[in-house]
Parts: structure tokens; sequence; C-alpha cells
């Protein structure tokens, strides 16, 4: 079989190796910033010899619904992930949206193996493991759990031996350096020729485009990009979200407590809310983001609840849950009965006491989520047809990118 057909889409098989990196958190900023520096020669070199642009990325411009969107080519009102976090209307449990069982799609990652293509998934966080992996056996792995790794449950072991050192600690930039030099190793040993590549943003939460750490962590990008092509593959880059300072002129977080807010105008225990960026990684952002949902546990309307949010300094958005799911190709049937965001530099939380702060000290709040998040850079390293040179004019979705690889690149 030459193409696979999935969610409306064609793709060819790959004719060399393929890789399609997220660089989770990577705003465009980043970019801007490192080309100033002259840290990303490799990347900058591809306005002049492949496509250099930028996407949106799906709402709500979190981890899990747009890596996600990236493997099935789709928004989350298709493919089903919708946050990290979730409340299931059903049993009325929080839960993280990790579940394989949660996907109303296959992945092309699927069914590329499924045709015989070799193909490997790595990526910095275990809670996307299994999303990924789901409906093929082949390599799928993450940085985070190197050490554990086998042939029965990853396609793969001695992965530390495969990348030549210790698998990185949960917060460090290397967690993501090490998903690009175990991609490095695959490739260059012939074992993968389509292949996903999901970062952690790590960095990018703690740093601010033009500080030292992050011109490091992306000179380091640059390298393995320029490996990469050196091993003969197409590289496709985008990210599933931007980021922002969400900090006051004192450093402090700007925060909205939109569950102690509701709740002392409505009453104790009026409503509930969710917020979709909780993950088991939260040191770094303490839970909060541009995205919550609220949902109502005592019969208040949501057209009151929204009156007495929409005045709120630092929300930019509040809707009802079909006018969130139509706006920002939402699954209507997972959505809340509120849904609220934040602006560039405002992030939302439940309770005052739900969220541990204390790993933001040293550092100014960066979070995402929001609209202001959802601009990502869209790259691709060997120069387009025609036909994809005048699709790249049009308004481009983090989720084109393995169209843009597979089927785009001039032969």
């Amino acid at each position: 079989m030459e193409t696979i057909a999935l969610n409306g889409r064609t793709y060819r098989r790959p004719r060399r190796p393929t890789v399609v990196i997220c660089a989770d958190g990577c705003d465009p900023g980043y970019l801007d910033a490192g080309i100033a520096a002259g840290v990303l020669p490799t990347i900058a070199g591809f306005r002049d010899c492949g496509l250099f642009g930028f996407a949106d990325a799906a709402m709500p411009t979190f981890t899990n619904p747009n890596n996600v969107s990236i493997v099935t080519g789709v928004p989350p009102s298709v493919h089903g992930i919708s946050g990290n976090f979730a409340l299931d209307r059903e049993t009325g449990a929080e839960v993280m949206m990790t579940d394989p069982a949660m996907l109303r799609t296959p992945t092309l990652l699927a069914l590329m193996a499924q045709a015989g293509v070799a193909t490997a998934a790595i990526t910095a966080k275990d809670k996307l493991r299994k999303m990924l992996g789901h409906g093929w056996r082949g390599i799928c792995f993450s940085s985070e759990f190197a050490d554990r790794c086998t042939v029965e449950e990853h396609g793969i072991g001695r992965v530390e031996a495969l990348v030549g050192r210790a698998k990185p600690g949960m917060y460090s930039a290397d967690l993501s350096l090490f998903v690009l030099d175990a991609g490095i190793k695959l490739v260059a040993q012939g074992r993968a020729e389509l292949l996903y590549l999901s970062l952690s943003d790590y960095v990018q939460h703690g740093h601010a485009p033009d500080e030292p750490e992050a011109l490091d962590f992306h000179r380091a990008l640059d390298q393995r990009v320029a490996r990469l092509i050196e091993l003969g593959c197409v590289v496709g880059v985008t990210a599933d979200h931007g980021m922002n300072d969400k900090a006051l002129a004192d450093g402090a977080p700007h925060v909205i407590f939109l569950e102690d807010v509701l709740n002392r105008q409505f009453g104790a225990g009026a409503v509930r809310v969710i917020c979709p960026i909780t993950d088991p990684f939260v040191r770094h952002h303490g839970a909060l983001g541009s995205f919550v949902r609220v949902y109502d546990r005592n019969g208040v309307a949501p057209a009151e609840l929204a009156r007495a949010v929409r005045g709120l300094d630092g929300v930019d958005q509040v809707l009802d849950r079909a006018a969130a799911s139509a706006e920002y190709e939402l699954p209507y049937d997972r959505e809340a009965d509120l849904v609220v965001t934040g602006d560039a530099n405002t992030v939302l939380g439940s309770r005052a006491d739900e969220h541990d702060l204390t790993g933001l000290a040293g550092h100014r709040l960066r979070s995402h989520g929001g609209r202001g998040e959802q601009r990502v850079p869209f790259l691709v390293s060997a120069p387009l047809n025609a036909a994809y040179r005048d699709k790249a004019r049009a308004r481009l979705r983090n989720f084109d990118i393995y169209d843009f690889a597979l089927n785009g690149v001039a032969a």
C-alpha cells in the first residue's frame, strides 16, 4: 500500500526517513531570539531551503490535545482528547486524559506501522506514551522511564545504552535532548522510517526566549535537527503550544482562582472548576494555565455564571458548552457548562488551596492554554512541491505537519 487514508487525508509512505518533532512550548519568540543570537543556523536556513512558517495549535493549547491532533491530523472534536485532565460527566470522577480508550480515531503512527513502515514514537513525558502507541506494535517509549523499557512493552530495551547516557531528571532540559538523541540513533541504525519525537516544555516554562538557558537549549535542538538532516531525513518541526509570561510587575503570578470567586458569589460548592493543564509535571507551573472548565453543581444557570466572570480583569473569553465546542473544535459530550480563558498575561485556577506554587520560587510564572499561545512554528527542512507551496499560504494548523512532511516535499 503506497498511501494511508486517515480522517479525510491521504498520506504517502515515507520515501526517506521522516521525522516530526513536537517542540513542546516553542513559542515563535524562541525562534526570533535564537536566530538573532545565532544559535539556530539550521532552522534559520529553512527560510531558504524549506518552509519557515507558523500555524495555529488546537485549543486548549495544552500538551495532550495537541500531540494527539498532530498524530491524527484533526482537532479534538474528532479525536476526543480535550485536555490533560478532565471531569468525567458520567461518573463525576476527575481523571487524567491518558487512557487510549478515550481516543476516537486511529493515529497515523498506528496505520503506518500496520502497513509495514518502521515507525517509532519517543516522548519526554510518559503520560503520552500509551496514546501515541495505541493500536500498533513498535518502538514507543518515553525518556522519563528510559531505564524501564522492554522489548515486550516498548518495542525496545536498553535505551540508556542506545543513547549512551542515563535517563535524565524529570525537570531538566536533557529530558528533551534525550528524546532527540534516541531518535537520531534509531535513524542512524536504520531502525525507523517514520518518527514522532515529542519534547518537554520545562525550559520554556522557566525561561524567557532571550535568557541563556533558553538559548543554550535551542542551540542544542538546532544541532540535533542538523544531524537528522545529515542522516537524510525530512524533518518537520511544530509545537503543541506557545508560552507567555503570566506574572505581575512584582513577579507574583497573575492568577484568578475562579472556583473561589464563583463560590463566594453563588454559595459554597456552587461550582467545580477543572484545570485541564494538570498533569504529573506541575512543579514548574503550579497547574495554572489560561483555560479552565466550569461545572455547575447547584443549578446556577451558565448565563448567570458567565456574567459574573466576564467582568474579571484578565479574562479573555467566556463561552457556554455549545459555543466552546463550536469555536474551539471540542467534543460536545466531554465539554463543561462553561469554558473560561485568560488573556496572554493571565492564568486561571480552581481554589487557591489546590495549587502548590512553591516550585515557582526564583522565576516568573510562564504558562499557556489560551488563544494567546495558539501561534506556533511550522517548519519543514526540505523544499515543497508547487501544490504545497500554495497550501502554505493559507491558514496552517500544527496538525498539518505530517501532511506537509510526507506529501508536500518535492521529489
